[in-house]
């Protein structure tokens, strides 16, 4: 039977409503479908050498690329809530249902750690506040999914108080989203609750219907988890995804010269993007555990760091268009 989150969200000073819930893996491999999505970031010139398009311009860009959907950027210099009133999203709500493109969600972007040095300032209060805004665009734009972050551990401040922050503040951020009918799907990303069992720990701990997973697999093969490792992180957090986002990297090794020896010692590698199935994150193990436990989310693509063959627009399309290519043997 197909799960999704409860439709209420009861919070101290009520009932919220939660308007669509997000559809949970279902635990059938029958339910899995192949549905494609193009994160914005990858044509945000986030990165050196990376072309920059309009979000006008991306949205005819994964059209035309053969996307099911996009992921668009919550800030500049793309969908920053400070830049789109109520016209301007209406006309970019009609542009993309006139394109027949699905908004899978809005990413935002949060630290809910940052500023903990100076507890003067209600970073929390900010950044839950900012989420709330990006949360009410998303619900103008037709969407009800906004992905989130945790936190990144600062040193010096002990760790379950920047945990207890994190805590505090994703709640705040999902009774805000909860007033617009958005769900939040915390990707991990951040330093905060990064392995499966620590994010499967806070989600219960935050215990919100409308706080839930964006579970991705290049985390966990940076963190040097087994091949094993990565498919029981998905069984672990099956109760939770709602979504996840697909980037693929090669490994450059680095070494700094020492002259009293006469040699170079090895330092921390630098990553690098590369095109799908041609990094080290194993999508086949990955992608095959999600299709296992009926996963019903979109396989969001970015192209998220400098890419092999350079960041034009011509290498670009043709990077995204092998990640159509990939998730193919998944149909």
């Amino acid at each position: 039977m197909k799960k999704t989150l409860p439709i209420l969200i009861v919070l101290c000073f009520g009932l919220l409503p939660v308007l669509t819930a997000q559809d949970l893996p279902t635990g059938n491999a029958a339910d899995f479908k192949v549905k494609t999505c193009l994160h914005s970031i990858g044509y945000a010139g986030m990165w050196r050498g990376q072309a920059r398009l309009s979000v006008d311009e991306f949205l005819e860009k994964a059209k035309a690329l053969g996307y099911d959907g996009v992921m668009l950027m919550a800030k500049r210099p793309h969908l920053s809530p400070l830049d789109y009133d109520k016209k301007e999203r209406a006309r970019l709500k009609k542009k993309m249902e006139d394109l027949g493109l699905t908004l899978v969600g809005l990413a935002g972007y949060s630290d809910f750690t940052a500023g903990l040095d100076k507890p003067g300032i209600p970073h929390t209060e900010i950044q839950a506040a900012y989420l709330g805004q990006v949360a009410e665009l998303a619900k103008d734009l037709g969407t009800n999914m906004v992905r989130i972050f945790t936190g990144y551990e600062r040193p010096g401040i002990p760790y379950d108080r920047q945990y207890a922050t994190v805590l505090e503040g994703i709640q705040l951020a999902g009774r805000e989203a909860a007033k617009h009918g958005v769900t939040l799907v915390v990707q991990n990303h951040h330093d905060i609750a990064l392995h499966h069992d620590a994010m499967y720990w806070l989600l219960k701990e935050i215990n919100m219907p409308n706080v839930v997973a964006g579970w991705d697999a290049w985390s966990p093969t940076l963190e040097g988890l087994s091949k094993e490792e990565i498919k029981a992180s998905v069984k672990k957090m099956q109760p939770f995804i709602a979504n996840t986002i697909a980037a693929d990297y090669v490994v450059l090794p680095r070494y700094h010269y020492e002259n009293t020896l006469t040699n170079y010692v090895a330092d921390k590698p630098v990553i690098r993007a590369t095109p799908m199935g041609e990094g080290i994150v194993d999508y086949d193990t990955f992608f095959g555990t999600l299709k296992e436990v009926g996963y019903q989310g979109y396989l969001v693509y970015e192209m998220c760091e400098v890419l092999d063959g350079g960041g034009s627009i011509e290498n670009l399309d043709a990077t995204a268009i092998k990640f159509l290519d990939y998730v193919k043997r998944f149909e």
